[in-house]
């Protein structure tokens, strides 16, 4: 797992979020898929199910805030807002699926 720590986020409603980290690393996660990945237990069981846990396919943010000093609360047009997106899980996420 890595230790970095976040330095900026920067939030483009419509279009993603970009993270940057101590070490460099710019993260940047589509909105789309951020809802689709909404860490909160209903959103998991749903796809724990094989189920979507966002039906539509545009969604946007509605609002953005920091949650401690450990990550992101979002609140979603769908009025979905109680997924937390820790900065470590997303730094995985990233490190998983970037393209090298």
């Amino acid at each position: 797992m890595t230790s970095s720590q976040v330095v900026d986020v920067e939030v483009d409603r419509e279009v993603e979020v970009r993270i940057t980290y101590d070490d460099g690393v710019r993260a940047i996660f589509p909105v789309l898929e951020l809802r689709q990945a909404c860490p909160c237990a209903g959103c998991r069981g749903r796809r724990d199910q094989g189920l979507e846990p966002f039906a539509g396919d545009t969604v946007h943010i509605v609002s953005a805030e920091l949650h401690g000093n450990w990550g992101i609360a979002i609140r979603w047009s769908d009025g979905h807002d109680t997924g937390i997106y820790a900065w470590s899980h997303l730094r995985e996420w990233w490190d998983r699926t970037a393209l090298p």
